[in-house]
C-alpha cells in the first residue's frame, strides 16, 4: 500500500513543468508592469497621459459638404457615392469667405493659369458684317426694245443674246402697213403747205403747217429718229420698212422675238442691260441689321478675281425679314467700268461701322453732309436737288449717322469680347481686385450690348479704369466651380444653378445610363 500512495515519476514531470510554465508568465508579467512604470512619466490628477494618443488634441475641422470632383453641382451633407457618376464624393471644407464669386491665388499659380488683363475704356469700336450674295442687273439701267408700231420683223441685225451694241446702233428691219400711209399722209401735208404759200388766207396755211407738225410727231413715236423723217422727206418717197435703233448701249441679255414674226405695238424684241453699273445683292443676319445704314461704303471680292477688291455703296434695306433664311436683304450699288463684275457672279461682302454710345453709326465721310434718298451716290456738302431724280437731299444725320467732331459723340463703355463668359441668361466678367496683397479675382454680373467686332458694349457693371481677365478667366471659373462656390454656370454656388437639378438629386436621364455603365464595369475601392 505505501508504494501505490506515493506519486509516480511520470506524474511528477508533468506536475513540474505545468508549474514552470506558471511561474514563467507570473515573472513576464511582473517584469512587463515595471518597465512600464519606470518609462512612463509622472502626470498631474486629471491630465490626459500619452498613450490616450490624440485623445488630447484639439478636434480637427470636419468637412460640411460633400461634392463630386466631376460633378460639381451634387451637394450632400455626407461622403457617399456620385448619383451621376458613381465617383466617391471629396470633402469641401466650407471656410469663411466662400460663399463670394472671388479667388485669391498665388503668382505662381497666375503664371501657370496664364491669366491676362485688361483695361475697361471708352472708345468707339468698329463693327465688321460680313455677307455674302450675287451679282445682278441694275434695273434701272434695263432697257426692252420693242416693236412702237404693228408689223413684221422682216429682219434682226442682233440674232444672239450676249452681244454688246452701242447707242443707235440698227436692230430690227420692221416692215409696216400703217408706215407707208403716215408717210403718204406726211407727203400731201407738205404739197398742201405749198401750195398756201401764196395764200392770203392764213388760217388754211396754218393748218397744212400743223397737219405737217402732227404726222411727224406720229413718226417719231413710231420710233423714227429726225434724220428717218428728213431722210423721207427728202425722199419722197414712202417706204413700208423701218429700221429700230438701240435707244441706250450695253449688252443684249434677251432676245424675244424671231425674224418673220408679226408683231402688235408693245411687244417686246430684246433686252439690253448698261453693265458699266450693278447691284450686289447681299444677305444680311438680323443680328447685323443695327450696324447698317443707307449710304454706307461696302466691300466685297469675287471668286474670278482673288485678290481684288471692289467698292460699292448700299442702296436699300428691305423692310421684311425673310422667314425662311432669318436675313435681310441688302442691296449695293457699284460701278463696273471694265465689265469684271458679271451678273450672277457669287461675292463676300463686308462693311464696317464705328460705333458710338446708344449703337449709333460713325461714318466720317458722311459727317454733315446731304444725301440723295434715291441715289446714294449723289453727296453734298450743303442742302439741294439730286442731279438724277431732282429729289431734295437729305442730311445724314436724318439716315441714323452720327455727326463727327469734338463733343458730338460719346464713345461707349468697352471689353475685349473675351473677357465676358455668356451662359444665355447671364453674363459674367473676372474683375481683378485692386490693391490686393494677391492676385485676387471676383466675378462681376454685367448687361452686354451688343456685339462690334473684336469688343462688347458694356451697358453696367464695371465702371472705366477696371482691370477685367481677357484670359484664364475659364481657369477661375473651373477652379470656382470645383470649390462649390458661386461661378458662371452657378451663381448661388455649388454647380446647380443652370443644372436643372437641385443638390444632391441626379438627373433623371443620366441615371440609367450611370447604371448600366456600372453593372458592366468592376470597380476597385
Amino acid at each position: 500500500m505505501a508504494e501505490t500512495e506515493k506519486p509516480s515519476r511520470r506524474t511528477l514531470r508533468i506536475v513540474g513543468k505545468t508549474g514552470g510554465v506558471v511561474l514563467a508568465a507570473v515573472v513576464l508579467l511582473t517584469v512587463g508592469y515595471l518597465v512600464r512604470w519606470a518609462v512612463t512619466p509622472a502626470h498631474p490628477a486629471g491630465a490626459p497621459s500619452a498613450v490616450t494618443g490624440d485623445a488630447g488634441r484639439a478636434p480637427a475641422p470636419q468637412p460640411s459638404l460633400w461634392t463630386c470632383s466631376m460633378h460639381p453641382q451634387i451637394k450632400q451633407p455626407g461622403p457617399g457615392k456620385c448619383p451621376l457618376c458613381g465617383m466617391d464624393l471629396v470633402p469641401v471644407v466650407q471656410e469663411e469667405g466662400t460663399g463670394e464669386r472671388r479667388l485669391t491665388i498665388t503668382a505662381e499659380a497666375k503664371k501657370l493659369m496664364e491669366i491676362q488683363t485688361a483695361p475697361v475704356e471708352r472708345r468707339f469700336p468698329t463693327a465688321r458684317i460680313r455677307m455674302v450674295g450675287k451679282v445682278v442687273y441694275d434695273e434701272t439701267r434695263l432697257q426692252n426694245i420693242t416693236a412702237w408700231v404693228a408689223g413684221r420683223l422682216d429682219r434682226l441685225f442682233v440674232d444672239y443674246t450676249g452681244m454688246r451694241v452701242a447707242k443707235g446702233a440698227h436692230m430690227v428691219s420692221l416692215y409696216s402697213p400703217e408706215l407707208l400711209s403716215a408717210q403718204e399722209e406726211l407727203f400731201q401735208a407738205r404739197k398742201a403747205v405749198e401750195a398756201l404759200e401764196a395764200s392770203n388766207v392764213s388760217v388754211m396755211r396754218e393748218t397744212a403747217e400743223a397737219t405737217v407738225l402732227a404726222v411727224r410727231e406720229k413718226l417719231r413715236l413710231w420710233g423714227l429718229g429726225p434724220e428717218q423723217i428728213e431722210a423721207i422727206e427728202r425722199r419722197g418717197t414712202a417706204s413700208d420698212h423701218m429700221t429700230i435703233y438701240a435707244p441706250v448701249g450695253g449688252t443684249v441679255v434677251a432676245k424675244h422675238a424671231q425674224e418673220g414674226q408679226y408683231v402688235q405695238t408693245g411687244t417686246r424684241i430684246y433686252t439690253v442691260a448698261d453693265l458699266s453699273h450693278v447691284w450686289v445683292k447681299l444677305d444680311a443676319y438680323e443680328s447685323d441689321l443695327a450696324w447698317l445704314r443707307y449710304g454706307q461704303t461696302a466691300r466685297f471680292t469675287t471668286v474670278a478675281y482673288p485678290g481684288e477688291t471692289f467698292t460699292g455703296r448700299i442702296a436699300f434695306i428691305a423692310p421684311v425679314l425673310d422667314a425662311n433664311t432669318r436675313t435681310v436683304k441688302v442691296r449695293v450699288n457699284a460701278a463696273n467700268p471694265d465689265g469684271k463684275l458679271k451678273p450672277e457672279m457669287f461675292v463676300r461682302a463686308e462693311v464696317r461701322a464705328r460705333v458710338a454710345a446708344g449703337g449709333r453709326v460713325m461714318e466720317p465721310a458722311l459727317s454733315g453732309k446731304y444725301i440723295c434718298p434715291m441715289h446714294p451716290g449723289v453727296i453734298k456738302a450743303g442742302p439741294g436737288r439730286c442731279d438724277i431724280c431732282e429729289m431734295d437731299l437729305v442730311t445724314t444725320e436724318s439716315l441714323g449717322y452720327v455727326p463727327v467732331g469734338p463733343g458730338t459723340a460719346e464713345a461707349p463703355l468697352v471689353i475685349p469680347a473675351s473677357a465676358a463668359l455668356v451662359t444665355g441668361t447671364r453674363a459674367v466678367v473676372y474683375r481683378e481686385v485692386p490693391g490686393a496683397d494677391a492676385p485676387t479675382y471676383e466675378g462681376v454680373e454685367v448687361v452686354l450690348g451688343p456685339r462690334a467686332g473684336d469688343d462688347h458694349i458694356v451697358r453696367s457693371g464695371l465702371a472705366e479704369g477696371d482691370r477685367v481677365v481677357v484670359k484664364g478667366n475659364f481657369k477661375i471659373d473651373s477652379e470656382l466651380q470645383i470649390q462649390a462656390r458661386p461661378s458662371m454656370m452657378a451663381p448661388e454656388g455649388g454647380g446647380a444653378g443652370d443644372h436643372g437639378h437641385s443638390a444632391g438629386e441626379a438627373d433623371p436621364s443620366a441615371a440609367p445610363r450611370t447604371a448600366g455603365r456600372q453593372h458592366g464595369t468592376h470597380r476597385h475601392e
